[in-house]
């Protein structure tokens, strides 16, 4: 989840934020701007966020870098105009397709939890969760991978150099940039965690007060920290004054970073989660991101039904039965993989194929039918860009900083505005949470351990060519992947605008319903599902910002998609 930009193919998209429990009322602004799409034949392509970002991707791009450089700097460039979605004090997934050997591998820069946190750090004298400990200040801040994912990016697939390709982000940081309308209604919703810290309410607010639309952002501390990556790579950030100054800084705030957090933080190359469907290939994230295993299951148990013979509430009820079952082996199973052991047979067809046996195609199966699990925390401040090269390449990347500008902190003279993905992990065992999300003790905070995520870079691939796409969204990155690629896959014709357009509906396990967006879906569709025994609630607002390229296999041409609901600028 995560601009006049919302999110920018070489246009646009937006945020959508996860925080709506707060009881802050519904946002909903409608902005005008303009965007430059691909050139008919082009066969490159950036979407993205912002237009600055996404003019950073195609400056690259233009001056003979290849995909990988360009998201170096589409991701760098977020992190500075995006403060409330991504940020060198955040993390993500990169998914890399290379031309040159066909390898597809992800980039894991997912934050780590501090060498000195533990399970119970949130849990106040009576063992309930303090909630806003991992939300708020120091203490809520994991430790950072964008900075370390970029520089590996760029060392071992990039063409060009780093200070060229983080060129973009400096300027902006020192420079300034005009704060837009995401921006001003994030900082509405943080306003007073932003107030709270003197730093951040300086980079971020005008004389204590939510900056209006235009109002010029600076941050020359931070312009300081990008010019050292730029001088010294990974060291420039994780060792040295940088390193230094964060950590004094998280001290200085009752936080629990140390150098030696920093000094050992690691990117992680992992292969990607591969799914079979139909005659599709579909390439994903795999954990700690949940999102490719939770599609491996769901694309499984629909593939034992004919999905183009039912009627549209019919298709309906089995995607959402599909749903159901993966988001409960989410909340059962998944976990960091570097921490906990996953049952290996919830990525094998015969596994799909037993759960669709449990389906009833004429009745809802209640969640409560199924095994209970314990609840786990998921922020969905985040954002999703795609870019593809002239030569093959392509990158599908997911960042985040958790939720609506992170901590609201900025660890000292760095000019780091820090995360919140402490609030990922499963804090308590039992309780509510934010976002309804559930989790087992497979996501309970150990030190150096990756908060499991929803971020879902995908690539979708058969005889017709190659979609490259992702959202921001939380808990429902999941299911807009899904639907996207359902879109897709279901249809004669590509249309890129039709798959990032697509109506958008959610079942999660639990809470046991069926959200919808509203406005998309009539009365006859809820009757019809509450008619399967269905709980169906209509969304206050629409969700999701996806971002998509599409390269044509016979002519290589790509064409880009942005989100309409980032153009009609539908926030909060």
């Amino acid at each position: 989840m995560s601009g006049d930009a919302l999110m920018f193919t070489s246009r646009r998209s937006t945020v959508e934020s996860p925080w709506r429990r707060a009881g802050v009322a519904l946002l909903v602004l409608a902005i005008s701007f303009s965007g430059q799409a691909a050139e008919a034949g082009q066969r490159h392509a950036v979407a993205s966020a912002h237009p600055l970002a996404t003019r950073a991707g195609e400056d690259v791009l233009a001056a003979g870098g290849n995909a990988f450089d360009a998201a170096v700097a589409v991701a760098a460039t977020l992190a500075v105009v995006e403060p409330f979605a991504s940020g060198f004090g955040g993390g993500g997934f990169f998914l890399l397709h290379r031309a040159s050997d066909g390898r597809d591998i992800v980039v894991d820069a997912r934050e780590k939890a501090p060498l000195a946190a533990t399970r119970d750090m949130y849990l106040d004298a009576q063992g309930k969760v303090d909630t806003r400990a991992s939300l708020d200040g120091a203490r809520a801040a994991a430790i950072p991978g964008l900075a370390a994912g970029l520089v590996h990016l760029q060392s071992r697939y990039g063409s060009r150099p780093l200070a060229e390709l983080l060129l973009s982000a400096q300027r902006h940081a020192e420079e300034g940039y005009a704060a837009d309308a995401r921006f001003v209604a994030a900082a509405g919703w943080r306003a007073s965690a932003l107030e709270a810290d003197a730093l951040a309410g300086g980079a971020f607010l005008d004389g204590g007060k939510v900056p209006a639309v235009g109002f010029m952002i600076r941050q020359p501390a931070l312009g300081s920290t990008i010019r050292a990556i730029a001088a010294s790579g990974r060291d420039g950030f994780y060792r040295g004054p940088v390193a230094e100054a964060m950590v004094a800084g998280v001290a200085a705030a009752g936080g629990i970073w140390t150098l030696d957090d920093l000094a050992n933080y690691d990117v992680v190359e992992r292969e990607p989660q591969r799914i079979e469907y139909g005659t599709a290939r579909i390439v994903t994230a795999p954990l700690p991101s949940s999102g490719g295993l939770v599609m491996t299951q769901v694309f499984h148990i629909l593939a034992c039904f004919d999905l183009r013979g039912l009627s549209p509430t019919d298709r309906v009820h089995l995607v959402v039965e599909a749903m159901r079952r993966g988001y409960h082996d989410r909340s059962r199973y998944m976990g960091d993989a570097d921490f906990v052991t996953i049952p290996a047979t919830l990525a094998r067809r015969e596994y799909g194929v037993a759960r669709a046996a449990s389906i009833d195609v004429a009745r809802a199966t209640p969640s409560a039918a199924l095994d209970a699990a314990e609840p786990v925390r998921q922020g969905d401040n985040t954002t999703h860009f795609s870019v593809v090269d002239a030569q093959g390449n392509r990158v599908a990347a997911t960042l985040s900083v958790n939720g609506p500008f992170g901590s609201a902190f900025v660890a000292g003279t760095s000019g780091v505005l820090l995360n919140n993905e402490m609030n990922d992990f499963s804090v308590a065992a039992t309780g509510g949470n934010l976002y309804g999300l559930t989790g087992f003790s497979g996501n309970i905070i150990e030190p150096g351990k990756r908060p499991l995520s929803s971020m879902s870079p995908t690539f979708v691939e058969d005889a017709r060519g190659v979609l490259v796409l992702g959202t921001p969204g939380g808990s429902r990155i999941i299911s807009m992947v899904i639907l996207g690629i359902l879109e897709h896959l279901g249809s004669s014709t590509v249309d890129p605008e039709r798959v990032v357009a697509v109506p958008r509906y959610h079942h999660q396990y639990l809470p046991d319903r069926i959200e919808f967006e509203p406005g998309q879906f009539g009365p006859d569709w809820v009757r019809a599902l509450e008619g399967k025994g269905h709980v169906v609630v209509e969304g206050r607002r629409r969700w999701g910002n996806m971002q998509a390229v599409f390269v044509d296999a016979a002519t290589g041409e790509a064409t880009p998609a942005s989100d309409p609901r980032g153009r009609a600028g539908v926030l909060f």
